[in-house]
């Protein structure tokens, strides 16, 4: 083999020992139907918290909550890759306060920018609502755990469509049974599908999704594979190739 052309944004199962040989290329899918679906699901989650709408569902009685503006939230999206970015820029324009964190700290307009250690304390310290699109890599591991809910705005939302492998299942509904998180909307698990006697298909505040929040478009993604075998076949660099050492 002289390419491998991941069918899907991310790749940490092809870095696993033996499973590439090194020195063949790993391509990563970079796909604008795939960022839009995924900007689609963060957007819907997230408003949906804000506005109350599962509470009101909920309701069977006439019960005003506080409605707050989106200016009034403070919105953090954790990874500035091609989703994130994107992600927390449409956030930025419906009006929420917008933080982006990432490795490198990249820039996004209408965003606080923040990256590193020290940077992920800042950006998630009294947030409204985190957002976790990162690539899975030892760094990321269990980013999303009980000292970074404490640090939320209390009864805040969480949302995670990176891997299962971010989350700490525990922390998280011990955070939800405690208030400390208000909600949670998940697409990614550890082990998938989610099995049937999970707790968090039955938690109150959680909303489980099949890992649908970005499926790969058939037709979008055939023609960007081909174009990047048109590329390596012309010598042509390729964008979305796959730096081993920082994994993805």
């Amino acid at each position: 083999a002289e390419l491998i052309l991941s069918l899907n944004a991310g790749i940490e199962h092809l870095l696993t020992p033996g499973e590439v040989p090194e020195g063949v290329g790993i391509v990563r899918l970079v796909d604008p139907a795939m960022t839009e679906g995924m900007s689609d699901w963060c957007l819907a989650v997230t408003l949906s918290w804000h506005r109350n709408l599962p509470l009101y569902r909920a309701d069977t009685t006439w019960t005003r909550r506080t409605e707050m503006l989106s200016q009034d939230r403070t919105v953090t999206v954790l990874g500035a890759g091609a989703l994130g970015s994107r992600v927390a820029r449409l956030l930025a324009q419906i009006g929420f306060a917008t933080r982006v964190w990432s490795r490198t700290g990249r820039a996004v307009e209408g965003a606080t920018s923040f990256a590193g250690p020290e940077g992920l304390i800042a950006a998630t310290t009294d947030a409204d609502a985190v957002i976790n699109l990162l690539p899975l890599t030892p760094e990321t591991e269990n980013i999303l755990n009980a000292d970074l809910f404490a640090r939320m705005t209390r009864g805040g939302l969480v949302a995670s469509a990176g891997r299962g492998q971010h989350l700490v299942e525990a922390d998280l509904i011990a955070a939800l049974d405690n208030g400390q998180i208000g909600a949670a909307a998940l697409d990614v698990f550890r082990t998938e599908p989610l099995p049937a006697g999970d707790p968090l298909w039955t938690h109150p505040g959680v909303l489980v999704t099949p890992h649908v929040a970005a499926p790969t478009q058939a037709g979008s993604a055939v023609r960007i594979m081909a174009a990047n075998i048109r590329r390596h076949r012309a010598g042509d660099p390729i964008a979305e190739l796959v730096d081993r050492t920082r994994g993805y």
